[in-house]
């Protein structure tokens, strides 16, 4: 299977943290779009709403994509860095602030619409809680899920895929692990609701990527997206995949296929003081390195698999890494 690479536009700029409001000078728009498309095997890109585009700019954003031979993988709506939603957005306490939530994403999608676009893909990061007896888990996640519905049932030709993440910036994300995910997306009743999974999230949830696929597949084939990249686990490191984990890839990679993905392998990190267009193409290097182990010894993978053996595994894990 022909794997399709994809990158997030902004990881190509500036960086910055709460130590640090700038570790880079921040390139044109332009720039990093034409970045992106030296980047090997890259043929997508993912905008970010407000970002990288706006109603207004989408016409000439289509067109610069168009130039470059670039597909819109993906919308991001910005739920996580307007300070309008730094209590929530779709769970907000405040009815006003949710309905904004809402306004907005709308107009994303009509972006992605407009931009031929399938995938709205939704990292609501504010959605959460810090405090204990703080929170209304109940009624939030309702509203989490009425306005997803909401949006899902108004867009039925786009798919909102559902990014889930433990923690960062709330201390305690309503969209946590693949378990929430799968159950929001089931609750809303919608076939186009379903879920990307970011490596480098799940790994800080403490999940085995590759079952976490087979989990989106048995609820009805809702892995709509993938982010990559690496960590260390307890944080969100962002880091150039194969950099700390090296197996975890190669059984996501052979999962993916039994499980016939056919959508995005998108790169999705924060080179804070690497080069960033370097680090990215390092990611997908080893992405392609870990798909030739696969395809050149995939038989092997499959008698392993249905082994269970874990010295013969190891054995041959070894002789193909090492």
């Amino acid at each position: 299977m022909k794997r399709k690479y994809a990158a997030i536009l902004g990881n190509l700029g500036n960086t910055c943290d709460r130590f640090c409001s700038s570790y880079k000078t921040n390139p044109s728009t332009l720039e990093m779009l034409k970045a992106a498309a030296n980047l090997p095997n890259v043929t997508g890109i993912e905008l970010v709403g407000t970002w990288d585009i706006k109603p207004e700019t989408a016409g000439e954003m289509k067109t610069a994509l168009a130039d470059l031979g670039l597909d819109c993988v993906s919308i991001i709506p910005d739920l996580f860095a307007d300070n309008r939603y730094w209590k929530g957005s779709y769970s907000s306490k405040d009815a006003a602030v949710r309905q904004e939530a809402i306004d907005y994403t709308r107009k994303m999608c009509d972006i992605a619409g407009e931009m031929n676009c399938e995938i709205v893909n939704i990292w609501p990061g504010q959605d959460g809680y810090d405090y204990l007896l703080a929170a209304d888990y109940e009624k939030e996640r309702e509203w989490l899920c009425e306005a997803i519905t909401l949006l899902a049932t108004e867009y039925p030709k786009l798919k909102f895929a559902l990014e889930y993440k433990p923690k960062e910036p709330r201390t305690h994300s309503y969209l946590a692990r693949m378990a929430d995910s799968l159950l929001l997306a089931q609750e809303t009743g919608c076939d186009n609701v379903g879920v990307c999974i970011d490596t480098g999230h799940a790994f800080n949830a403490g999940e085995v990527v590759a079952e976490s696929i087979v989990l989106a597949k048995r609820a009805g084939n809702r892995l709509f997206h993938m982010h990559f990249n690496d960590n260390y686990t307890a944080w969100d490191d962002d880091m150039i995949v194969g950099s700390i984990h090296t197996v975890c890839y190669l059984e996501m990679l052979y999962w993916l296929d039994r499980c016939d993905y056919k959508g995005w392998l998108s790169m999705d990190q924060y080179p804070y003081r690497e080069d960033a267009a370097g680090a990215i193409g390092e990611s997908i290097e080893w992405l392609c390195k870990f798909d030739k182990i696969l395809q050149t010894h995939r038989a092997s993978i499959d008698e392993l698999v249905a082994q269970g053996d874990a010295v013969a595994t190891s054995r041959f894990l070894r002789s193909v890494i090492c």
